[in-house]
């Protein structure tokens, strides 16, 4: 039986608004064993965001290919860190 991988395209992270939120990102903290991936943006930029759930607490995750850097904010209530997640896509916070 052969497997067919579908091609799959997250958001993207809309342009950054006049005024937006300048986040500040840590170097990743192993705090916990596993960390679950709950949404991403699409692949096809250097810069990739990624809302992260761990232990309770949710952050977001930046990788940045070009710079070859990981940076997170810091964790915090899941509801948050989705807030900043969509705060992300819609251009108002990075």
């Amino acid at each position: 039986m052969a497997c067919e991988i579908l091609d799959f395209h997250g958001p993207h992270a809309a342009p950054l608004l006049p005024g937006h939120l300048i986040l500040t990102w840590y170097q990743p903290d192993r705090r916990a064993p596993r960390i679950r991936v709950v949404s991403h943006t699409c692949e096809c930029l250097p810069t990739t965001y990624e809302l992260c759930s761990a232990a309770g607490q949710g952050f977001v995750r930046r990788t940045d290919r070009d710079k070859q850097t990981i940076h997170e904010t810091s964790w915090t209530l899941s509801a948050v860190a989705r807030h900043t997640f969509e705060q992300i896509l819609r251009g108002e916070a990075r």
